[in-house]
């Protein structure tokens, strides 16, 4: 992993987003480091996740027409 450190740098070189309430003539570090890549899931990995999160909300499926019909009643809400 990449890692790049730059000392003594005035705040007045930093961009406004990065200095934040810093006056402008402090000296700070700043690091820069690479992220790791976010980890991949298996499609049986993520077929195990999903199914541990319906077990644990209780998931109900629900016919569309139920759907359809609550999205509609939501929706009717607005128009009072």
């Amino acid at each position: 992993m990449n890692k790049i450190i730059y000392e003594h740098v005035e705040a007045s070189a930093l961009p406004d987003s990065l200095r934040g309430s810093l006056p402008a003539g402090a000296r700070v570090r700043v690091t820069i480091e690479e992220e790791a890549p976010p980890k991949s899931l298996s499609f049986a990995e993520l077929r195990n996740q999903i199914e541990s999160m319906k077990a644990a909300r209780d998931f109900q499926p629900v016919h569309p027409d139920e759907a359809v019909r609550r999205i509609r009643a939501l929706r009717d809400e607005w128009d009072d």
